[in-house]
């Protein structure tokens, strides 16, 4: 402070918003906390910016703390700074959405962190502006699924295309049709043929498809057109 000596204290924070997807529905990853402000009431996982810490690297941080995962699907969103919008002191707080595989995660960091996997639909009332974060990501997922292949980044290694439309409809929230889907998936080039099927679940028998990673990554701000058909009309 002393190159700004009347500069008020605001505090910068991070707050992370997680999804994931259990294979029907998709979920946020909430934490109810243990101290004040707001003791006792959900939140998003969250915490303050280090002193010598970059903006993306306190995410991976926090993210990493919460799921014991490195390298995943994590994007800035939005910066919240009402001035009251934290009763606790002045804070200004940047979001990051982060798409996560909820079978890769450490399960024993997120119950240390009192955190739950709680369905979208089923949410419980956040704190602060928290539940104004959420919506936006949400409205920014379904943005981002239509037109880039992210819906990979919640799927497991090895899944059939039932899974991922599956995933879709839960996205969106609407039916798609199955043949119209499969199809636009397929000509894609993004998935290779593990030559197994499904042993398990309602996809029993489907084959079993892997991602093609160096054309995921190298074309995955193409135009790829997921939207499903009935949301064009």
């Amino acid at each position: 402070m002393k190159n700004y000596p009347q500069a008020a204290r605001i505090l910068v924070a991070i707050d992370c918003i997680i999804f994931g997807f259990d294979g029907k529905e998709i979920k946020l990853l909430l934490i109810k906390r243990n101290f004040e402000p707001e003791k006792g009431k959900w939140s998003l996982m969250g915490g303050f910016v280090n002193e010598d810490e970059d903006l993306s690297d306190g995410a991976a941080r926090i993210l990493y703390n919460l799921t014991g995962l490195k390298n995943i699907y994590v994007e800035q969103l939005e910066t919240f700074g009402k001035a009251r919008r934290d009763p606790g002191e002045r804070t200004v707080s940047v979001v990051f959405s982060a798409l996560i595989k909820i079978d890769a995660h450490d399960s024993e960091a997120v119950r240390s962190h009192n955190a739950s996997w709680i369905a979208l639909d089923a949410r419980p009332k956040l704190i602060f502006d928290h539940e104004e974060m959420v919506a936006r990501a949400i409205e920014h997922l379904k943005y981002n699924a239509a037109l880039h292949p992210i819906g990979f980044e919640l799927l497991p290694e090895r899944f059939t295309i039932p899974q991922l439309q599956k995933l879709y409809e839960a996205i969106y929230n609407i039916p798609i049709d199955r043949r119209n889907f499969s199809r636009k998936l397929l000509s894609t080039g993004l998935l290779i043929d593990t030559g197994d099927k499904n042993n398990n679940g309602a996809t029993k028998k489907a084959t079993l498809y892997k991602l093609d990673t160096e054309k995921y990554k190298a074309n995955f701000h193409s135009f790829w057109n997921f939207m499903p058909d009935s949301m064009k009309e």
